[in-house]
């Protein structure tokens, strides 16, 4: 009996471990970045033939990828997943809802997975062309200035504005788009990140430009878009952003030979 209440005492604080559970898989995702995600960058100004592309290179670039969108994406959806958490608790009362959360946060990530299936085969296309040093960074100025531009048109379109509000407004999302179960919370875990990769795709692409692995422009990148998720002037900002990456593309672009 002690047992048992001893468990549930646990769980009534599921909300804690839900998010000391975010901020744990957070850490570990930019310990493994900071820590260079399996890389040898040190010759990465060298002269030299990118690296060849195996399975198993292939397969590292593929994780490497998933890492960095844990690292740079988990933290600004951790509000929509402990509001999950704490509707769950409340429907259900004698259930504990963390393990409904992580499947939220499961369907989530497995947006963000699809999405590093396709930046890996976008890197190596780049790297075939010769259009990526050793550094993962572009060689070329017209499409380090072409990529900097959409970038900033796309903060102006209908589809960024649309899937901004959603991402900004867990209560919005959650009453519009909640299923009932297990199944339900694996389902809007995939609408979440779907509206989440809609918002933010092209400013992952801004990697590209400046390399895939520069460790300031990921941190840079993941601040930006935790403020423009979770601030209250996030569209305002959003168009500030696009006003500035149109401008250092028009800059990139002219001064390019």
């Amino acid at each position: 009996m002690s047992d048992t209440s001893a468990l549930e005492q646990i769980l009534r604080h599921d909300r804690l471990i839900v998010a000391g559970g975010i901020a744990g898989v957070t850490a570990l995702a930019w310990t493994y970045l900071f820590a260079g995600a399996g890389i040898d960058m040190s010759m990465a100004d060298m002269p030299m033939d990118p690296m060849p592309w195996s399975p198993s290179y292939a397969a590292l670039m593929f994780i490497m990828w998933s890492i960095m969108m844990i690292a740079m994406m988990v933290s600004s959806a951790a509000p929509m997943v402990l509001l999950f958490a704490a509707i769950k608790r409340k429907q259900t009362a004698s259930v504990s809802p963390f393990v409904d959360a992580w499947i939220f946060l499961g369907g989530y990530l497995m947006i963000w997975a699809g999405f590093s299936l396709v930046a890996t085969l976008a890197q190596w296309a780049l790297e075939r062309a010769g259009l990526l040093s050793m550094a993962m960074a572009s060689t070329s100025a017209v499409l380090g200035g072409v990529i900097l531009l959409l970038a900033g048109f796309y903060q102006f379109t209908p589809v960024k504005s649309v899937c901004l509000r959603y991402c900004q407004s867990p209560v919005l999302f959650l009453s519009r788009h909640w299923r009932p179960g297990a199944a339900g919370a694996l389902r809007m875990g995939l609408r979440h990140g779907s509206y989440c990769l809609g918002c933010c795709w092209f400013l992952m692409a801004l990697l590209f430009v400046s390399g895939i692995m520069n460790l300031f422009w990921i941190a840079g990148i993941a601040l930006y878009v935790a403020c423009e998720k979770l601030l209250p002037l996030g569209h305002r900002l959003s168009r500030a952003a696009g006003v500035g990456l149109i401008a250092s593309g028009l800059i990139v672009l002219a001064r390019a030979p």
